[in-house]
């Protein structure tokens, strides 16, 4: 097998246990390589590191799937990785929808494997794992049994790995709008043209959390894409409710949530400009009970952070603004860019300048199906905080 070498200096992050393995980071490579090789990585004075893919023409250049020398890479190892990620699952109470396989976290590095019920999604987002896609399929079919695989590899990472962007069914083909059931309630999930894989699971637990600061009360939900936070609140016995998007299609979707759960009296969506409505709304004098923000990532770059940061706090602030004295904020960020601490002092300048002080209610991550591996910083990505603003 193919043995590449690491420089002397190399990061801490290969060292401590991240698959990771840039460019920049290896010495020399005894042979020639082919995108999606395997080989064995090895630090400069010949101890084994690893084994994994490689991507010459990626800045992530290989990317560990052992740290194993006797462990041979071959479609029963996929399977036996994907049949242990669906023990985990179970083992810790997810069996109707859940991320089935979430990347690094899962040891297998970029693969996204989603289950809503009897259907499945994937996404293969390196050369190196795309190689593999029939034996994923293959375990997926020997484990499950499913009504349909669907791949969403409509996705600009792709092209950096040297693959073309592609979307279709990998078994026979059918209706590609899809109904799951969650926390009691059903929702409408569009696998083809939704966002990302279709929908947004990571927030399946945080949904919960809401129970009972809802009931009874006037709630305003932003960002609401296809409205489940929202649907919760009305089914938890909120008075009223009031989602915002941006896109016309989001707030067709969330309508049709909230009919599929006979919620419409409560529950009613508008396709705005949060940014500017919520300025306007402040002026107007308009109060709520509750104010939920889920906003998308504002940045994918680190030389970007400190503009999501400033997104971050001006909807913050404005949420704020917003609510009743005692009412509660719940507030989201979807990046592992901006680390926990960086967020929660952003929500506290927010309250500095809206002038109100808080209360934390509860603090949280993703859903626990998207687990957190300590030393690969990139698994912990979610913040989901809710505050009494008083």
């Amino acid at each position: 097998m193919t043995k590449a070498y690491l420089n002397r200096k190399i990061s801490q992050r290969v060292a401590n246990g991240h698959p990771w393995i840039f460019g920049n980071e290896i010495d020399k490579i005894n042979g020639e390589v082919q995108a999606g090789d395997i080989v064995e990585v090895y630090t400069h004075d010949q101890k084994f590191i690893g084994k994994g893919y490689i991507n010459p023409k990626s800045q992530i250049m290989v990317r560990l799937l052992t740290r194993d020398k006797n462990e041979v890479i071959d479609e029963l190892f996929f399977f036996n990785k994907i049949k242990a990620a669906w023990n985990y699952r179970q083992k810790i109470g997810y069996t109707e929808n859940c991320r089935l396989i979430f990347g690094e976290a899962d040891f297998l590095p970029a693969l996204i494997i989603d289950k809503f019920n009897d259907y499945f999604v994937i996404q293969t987002l390196s050369y190196g794992i795309e190689v593999w896609k029939t034996a994923i399929v293959n375990a997926i079919r020997t484990i499950f049994n499913p009504k349909g695989i669907y791949e969403r590899n409509d996705v600009p990472v792709r092209e950096l790995e040297g693959l073309e962007q592609k979307k279709g069914w990998l078994t026979e083909p059918q209706d590609t709008t899809i109904i799951i059931n969650e926390n009691g309630l059903r929702f409408y999930v569009d696998i083809e043209n939704g966002q990302k894989t279709g929908y947004f699971l990571d927030q399946q637990d945080n949904r919960r959390a809401i129970k009972h600061i809802v009931k009874d009360a006037d709630v305003l939900g932003v960002f609401t894409y296809t409205g489940t936070f929202e649907i919760h609140a009305a089914s938890y016995g909120a008075k009223s409710v009031l989602g915002l998007d941006i896109s016309e299609n989001a707030v067709a979707q969330a309508t049709k949530n909230a009919e599929l759960n006979s919620l419409s009296d409560t529950c009613t969506f508008e396709a705005v400009n949060a940014f500017d409505v919520l300025k306007k709304w402040d002026k107007a004098g308009r109060q709520y009970d509750v104010v939920m923000l889920d906003p998308p990532a504002f940045t994918k770059s680190r030389e970007n952070i400190q503009k999501a940061v400033t997104g971050y706090k001006e909807i913050n602030l404005r949420g704020m603004k917003l609510l009743r004295p005692g009412g509660f904020l719940v507030t989201s960020s979807c990046t592992n860019l901006v680390s926990p601490e960086l967020f929660i002092d952003t929500i506290h300048m927010a309250a500095k300048d809206a002038k109100r002080k808080l209360r934390q209610v509860t603090f949280k991550t993703q859903s626990s199906d998207h687990p957190i591996i300590w030393g690969i910083e990139n698994t912990n990505y979610l913040k989901f905080l809710i505050v009494q603003v008083l």
